[in-house]
């Protein structure tokens, strides 16, 4: 397979501030492919555009809220047209049950959920217009199992979002363009590192390999789902959990 088969191909990734949305950025561009950098953050978007550069790739940031409708379509009006869309913005609050309240429910099934959805919708013209392209939703295993230290909401959402996948995989294939999910389990990340010892050692437990992810693994099965290798794949889903769910 040519070490840059992605050359001459756009790919946004949401949530390209830090964690798992920079570690894909960073492999995607090793293949050739133009980033464009999407996220709230623009200090991290720019430290992410930094690493890039110095791999020698190539970037562009784009400061925006995947959650509204209104910031996604100005977005997408700048960024053009772009073969591969990554959905991984997301959010992963802890609340118990019994502490969530709606708002909280609605922002965590705004971003994770919807913002993939107004995503792609604003990405179909030209994924279709292109006859060739990938879609990569960022799931999780509490979508398929229930959060195990995670809240309930993000449960749901990270669900929902592998519903959309397909439902975008059938829209979509006829246009030469694949959907399909890659569903994590606990990844290293700022985020997880801040997860009291406690809640750390108790996932762990649970673990059949008994540790979590590191990004860049989660970032490789993207990878394979942008390669010619998965060009028959679509409306599927891929766990990289060590072995949390096994199916």
């Amino acid at each position: 397979m040519p070490e840059q088969y992605l050359a001459g191909c756009t790919a946004l990734v949401t949530g390209a501030g830090q964690g798992l949305g920079r570690a894909i950025s960073r492999q995607l561009a090793g293949l050739g492919a133009k980033i464009i950098l999407g996220d709230v953050d623009a200090d991290a978007l720019d430290e992410t555009a930094r690493l890039i550069a110095d791999q020698g790739g190539n970037t562009v940031t784009s400061v925006f809220d995947v959650s509204n409708a209104d910031a996604v379509h100005s977005a997408f009006e700048d960024i053009g047209q772009i073969e591969i869309l990554v959905n991984n913005a997301g959010v992963c609050p802890l609340t118990p049950p019994d502490e969530i309240s709606e708002a909280e429910w609605d922002r965590v099934l705004a971003i994770n959920l919807k913002g993939a959805f107004l995503c792609t919708q604003a990405a179909l013209p030209g994924l279709q217009a292109s006859g060739w392209g990938r879609v990569i939703n960022i799931a999780s295993a509490a979508g398929q199992m229930g959060g195990v230290a995670v809240g309930m909401h993000y449960a749901a959402s990270k669900a929902g979002l592998l519903g959309l996948t397909k439902s975008f995989a059938r829209h979509l294939a006829p246009y030469g363009v694949t959907v399909n999910a890659v569903a994590p389990g606990t990844i290293e990340t700022d985020l997880t590192a801040n997860w009291s010892e406690q809640v750390r050692q108790d996932l762990q437990a649970k673990i059949p390999l008994a540790r979590f992810m590191q990004p860049d693994e989660v970032a490789a099965a993207v990878v394979f789902l942008c390669s010619p290798a998965a060009a028959a794949i679509t409306g599927s889903t891929i766990d990289v959990n060590a072995g949390l769910l096994m199916r």
